[in-house]
Protein backbone atom coordinates (compact mmCIF):
# COMPACT_ATOMS: atom_id res chain seq x y z
CA UNK A 1 0.00 0.00 0.00
CA UNK A 2 1.01 3.41 -0.95
CA UNK A 3 0.36 6.92 0.03
CA UNK A 4 1.44 10.75 -0.46
CA UNK A 5 0.88 13.86 0.21
CA UNK A 6 0.84 17.08 -1.63
CA UNK A 7 3.71 19.69 -1.81
CA UNK A 8 3.84 21.21 1.76
CA UNK A 9 6.52 23.95 2.16
CA UNK A 10 7.45 23.86 -1.39
CA UNK A 11 9.39 20.25 -1.11
CA UNK A 12 7.76 18.88 -3.83
CA UNK A 13 4.95 15.74 -3.80
CA UNK A 14 5.84 12.80 -0.83
CA UNK A 15 5.02 9.38 -2.12
CA UNK A 16 5.65 6.34 0.66
CA UNK A 17 5.26 2.74 0.87
CA UNK A 18 3.12 2.06 4.09
CA UNK A 19 4.09 -1.31 5.28
CA UNK A 20 4.33 -3.17 8.61
CA UNK A 21 8.32 -3.87 8.73
CA UNK A 22 10.09 -5.40 11.31
CA UNK A 23 10.24 -3.93 15.05
CA UNK A 24 13.76 -1.35 15.47
CA UNK A 25 15.65 0.67 17.40
CA UNK A 26 15.08 4.10 16.33
CA UNK A 27 18.76 4.60 17.96
CA UNK A 28 20.42 2.21 15.43
CA UNK A 29 18.03 1.88 12.56
CA UNK A 30 19.92 2.65 9.25
CA UNK A 31 18.11 5.49 7.95
CA UNK A 32 19.63 5.07 4.05
CA UNK A 33 16.85 4.09 1.73
CA UNK A 34 17.95 1.25 -0.37
CA UNK A 35 17.88 1.42 -4.08
CA UNK A 36 15.14 -1.45 -4.54
CA UNK A 37 12.83 0.59 -1.80
CA UNK A 38 13.43 4.12 -4.26
CA UNK A 39 12.74 1.95 -7.47
CA UNK A 40 9.38 0.84 -6.17
CA UNK A 41 8.18 4.21 -4.88
CA UNK A 42 9.45 5.69 -8.48
CA UNK A 43 7.69 2.84 -9.92
CA UNK A 44 4.02 3.66 -8.03
CA UNK A 45 4.79 7.41 -8.77
CA UNK A 46 5.17 6.79 -12.85
CA UNK A 47 2.34 4.54 -12.91
CA UNK A 48 0.04 6.12 -10.76
CA UNK A 49 0.81 9.54 -11.83
CA UNK A 50 2.22 9.35 -15.68
CA UNK A 51 2.46 13.49 -15.70
CA UNK A 52 5.26 13.44 -13.28
CA UNK A 53 7.37 10.49 -14.75
CA UNK A 54 10.89 11.66 -15.41
CA UNK A 55 10.25 14.43 -12.59
CA UNK A 56 13.83 14.24 -10.32
CA UNK A 57 14.18 12.66 -7.31
CA UNK A 58 14.53 15.60 -4.09
CA UNK A 59 15.15 13.28 -1.50
CA UNK A 60 14.87 10.09 -0.11
CA UNK A 61 14.15 9.49 3.70
CA UNK A 62 13.87 6.27 5.50
CA UNK A 63 10.81 6.79 7.96
CA UNK A 64 10.23 4.90 10.49
CA UNK A 65 6.80 5.49 12.62
CA UNK A 66 5.01 4.10 15.49
CA UNK A 67 1.77 2.23 15.58
CA UNK A 68 -0.36 0.16 16.94
CA UNK A 69 -0.98 -3.40 16.44
CA UNK A 70 -4.23 -2.82 14.84
CA UNK A 71 -3.40 0.17 13.17
CA UNK A 72 -5.78 2.58 15.33
CA UNK A 73 -4.91 5.37 18.17
CA UNK A 74 -3.40 3.94 21.74
CA UNK A 75 -5.26 6.97 23.70
CA UNK A 76 -6.04 5.11 27.22
CA UNK A 77 -4.94 5.42 30.54
CA UNK A 78 -1.26 3.89 31.94
CA UNK A 79 -2.67 1.15 33.87
CA UNK A 80 -0.69 2.09 37.36
CA UNK A 81 -0.32 5.57 37.19
CA UNK A 82 -3.64 6.56 37.41
CA UNK A 83 -2.73 10.71 36.00
CA UNK A 84 -0.93 9.35 32.55
CA UNK A 85 -2.86 9.21 29.33
CA UNK A 86 -1.01 7.13 27.12
CA UNK A 87 -1.38 8.87 23.52
CA UNK A 88 0.18 7.12 20.19
CA UNK A 89 -0.17 4.43 17.46
CA UNK A 90 -1.11 8.15 14.72
CA UNK A 91 1.84 7.53 12.68
CA UNK A 92 0.43 8.74 9.11
CA UNK A 93 -3.17 9.38 9.77
CA UNK A 94 -2.04 11.12 13.50
CA UNK A 95 -0.69 13.90 10.95
CA UNK A 96 -4.03 14.49 9.71
CA UNK A 97 -6.56 13.65 12.99
CA UNK A 98 -3.89 15.27 15.36
CA UNK A 99 -6.37 18.10 16.02
CA UNK A 100 -8.95 15.96 17.40
CA UNK A 101 -7.16 13.45 18.96
CA UNK A 102 -5.53 16.81 21.25
CA UNK A 103 -9.20 17.42 21.91
CA UNK A 104 -10.29 13.93 22.59
CA UNK A 105 -7.08 12.71 24.91
CA UNK A 106 -7.53 16.68 26.97
CA UNK A 107 -11.42 15.54 27.26
CA UNK A 108 -10.27 12.11 28.33
CA UNK A 109 -7.85 13.37 31.02
CA UNK A 110 -10.74 15.73 32.60
CA UNK A 111 -13.17 13.11 32.50
CA UNK A 112 -15.30 15.18 30.20
CA UNK A 113 -15.76 12.20 27.73
CA UNK A 114 -15.63 8.17 28.26
CA UNK A 115 -13.59 5.57 26.89
CA UNK A 116 -13.53 4.64 23.35
CA UNK A 117 -12.95 0.83 23.15
CA UNK A 118 -10.76 0.67 19.65
CA UNK A 119 -8.53 3.22 21.46
CA UNK A 120 -8.29 1.51 24.56
CA UNK A 121 -5.05 -0.74 25.48
CA UNK A 122 -7.28 -3.98 25.69
CA UNK A 123 -7.63 -3.60 21.78
CA UNK A 124 -4.20 -3.80 21.29
CA UNK A 125 -2.56 -7.43 20.92
CA UNK A 126 0.75 -8.66 21.09
CA UNK A 127 0.99 -9.23 17.55
CA UNK A 128 0.24 -6.80 14.92
CA UNK A 129 -3.29 -7.47 13.45
CA UNK A 130 -3.39 -4.36 11.26
CA UNK A 131 -7.24 -3.43 10.48
CA UNK A 132 -7.21 0.75 9.67
CA UNK A 133 -4.98 1.76 7.04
Amino acid sequence: MYYGMPDLEGRGVKFAHDLHGEEVDPDTLDRRPTEAAIDEIIAFRDHRFPGLRGSPLAGAEVCQYENSTNGDFLIDFHPTLTNVLLVGGGSGHGFKHGPEVGRYAAARLFGLVGEEPRFSRASKAPSHRREIY
